[in-house]
């Protein structure tokens, strides 16, 4: 079974950087792409970024291009989350996840890990 453990999450002020890191381990992990969301209090879960591991392409949404970069090492099977200048906005849960084939639906969701930039 695989298991997504996402780490690295705190308190920090506005401005400030963090760096988010997913690791993934079972024995039949599988990988066509990693991606980082979040949940903000009284809002839905969104999308953050997205890293596919042929090119090594990424994808961000709006709200966080020029300030976020995700990376993946496939040695460690680990996905990182870079957040620099951030801002108050982007307190949330945040959770990764995993599409195994071009085709597959997202796997199960785990606990995340808080974020909070305060003001």
């Amino acid at each position: 079974q695989v298991q997504l453990v996402e780490s690295g999450g705190g308190l920090v002020q506005a401005g400030g950087s963090l760096r988010l890191s997913c690791a993934a381990s079972g024995r039949t992990f599988r990988s066509y792409a990693m991606y980082w969301y979040r949940q903000a209090p009284g809002k839905e879960r969104e999308f953050v970024a997205g890293f596919f591991w042929s090119g090594r392409t990424t994808t961000y949404a709006e709200s966080v291009k020029g300030r976020f970069g995700i990376s993946g090492d496939n040695v460690k099977n680990t996905v990182y989350l870079q957040m620099n200048s951030l801002k108050p906005e982007d307190t949330a849960i945040y959770y990764c996840n995993n599409r195994e084939t071009l085709t597959s639906a997202l796997g199960s969701w785990g606990q995340g890990t808080q974020v909070t930039v305060s003001s």
